[in-house]
């Protein structure tokens, strides 16, 4: 089996993850690739997935099904390893018991493999909603909000998240999701916003109020990240409780439907998304944004706002970067830059 592009796969994701805050998923994908170097078990699982574009995120399947093994009680054993079951990382002594665990459930971690990842990272929500504050500062309006990708919803109910920075906080204190440290630099300007519509489009909706819904966006967070997964339950308690419309559709179809209100600031907003969408796509969403750009007016205007990886050119470093361009008038303006995870974000 020709693996030169799977582990240079495996092991890129690897360093990503280390660089990240997550030493626990550098150290498994190192050895995931190395026992795909070895002809082991991995190998097999991973047949088939040698060419995969690096853009399918095919290690993060693979770890999520596994992650999944372990919360959901399949792989008991190995909640001792697992800091989101209470656990302690040792990569020394848990290998060999996740290559057991994967020769017992291969099959189920090759379906995984299907299953493109749901990170539902309510962390980004401090970049979106610092946006939507620079947004409607100068519009004032109720707010239609409408997100693609939206996989769980979690980021819509971004209003209802707790945000402290130095010097001041904003959003519900009783919240049960808090994000600390959440902005730096220029800071948002202080107000309200009201969303009165919240819709999320996803090719895979995910329902958080039921078990199967929860337990598949937790398997997503990278164990050893608690901040992250405790946000994240916190996240699946603010969505039972604030109502947000999840629709099964691709990104080129729900910015087709898209229509203004008259009264209303109509808001699209995506956060790592775009990488996931086919060149095609990508091009009829920008020719319906175009469309509803050219019907805003001062009654019913629109706003297109992001976080998106971007480079500089050919072989420089990523940045996520908080984009956003209203109509009427049109101004694009780069209002941030942040971790690709959300916080801080760092005000321009």
């Amino acid at each position: 089996m020709n693996s030169e592009h799977l582990l240079h796969t495996l092991r890129s994701q690897g360093r990503f993850c280390t660089s990240s805050g997550s030493p626990m998923y550098g150290e498994l994908l190192e050895l995931v690739a190395a026992d795909v170097e070895a002809g082991g078990v991995f190998a097999t699982i991973l047949s088939g997935h040698q060419h995969v574009s690096a853009r399918q995120a095919v290690p993060l399947r693979l770890l999520g099904g596994l992650h999944r093994l372990v919360l959901d009680g399949h792989a008991p054993g190995l909640r001792r390893w697992y800091p989101s079951t209470g656990g302690t990382w040792n990569a020394l002594t848990a290998w060999p018991e996740i290559r057991c665990v994967a020769v017992d459930h291969a099959d189920t971690l090759r379906a995984a493999l299907a299953q493109p990842p749901q990170t539902n990272e309510v962390g980004r929500s401090a970049a979106l909603i610092g946006g939507l504050l620079r947004i409607n500062h100068g519009f004032d309006l109720p707010i239609r909000l409408f997100e693609i990708g939206s996989s769980a919803g979690l980021n819509l109910r971004a209003d209802r998240y707790h945000y402290r920075y130095p010097g001041g906080q904003w959003g519900p204190p009783d919240s049960p999701v808090t994000i600390d440290d959440a902005w730096l630099g220029a800071l948002p300007p202080q107000g309200a916003v009201r969303i009165v519509e919240r819709h999320g489009y996803d090719i895979a909706p995910i329902d958080v109020t039921g078990a199967d819904g929860e337990m598949t966006v937790l398997s997503y967070v990278w164990p050893d990240q608690e901040a992250r997964m405790r946000r994240l339950r916190g996240a699946i308690a603010v969505a039972r409780s604030t109502p947000a419309r999840l629709e099964p559709r691709t990104a080129a179809e729900a910015v087709a439907a898209l229509a203004l209100a008259d009264g209303a600031l109509t808001v699209l907003w995506h956060s790592i998304t775009w990488q996931y969408l086919s060149a095609d796509e990508q091009a009829a969403v920008i020719t319906s944004i175009d469309a509803l750009a050219g019907q805003a007016d001062a009654r019913s205007p629109f706003a297109h706002l992001t976080l998106e990886p971007a480079r500089d050119g050919p072989g420089a470093p990523i940045k996520f970067l908080v984009q956003a361009a209203s109509w009427p008038g049109g101004e694009s303006q780069l209002l941030g830059e942040c971790h690709p995870h959300g916080p801080p974000v760092n005000w321009q």
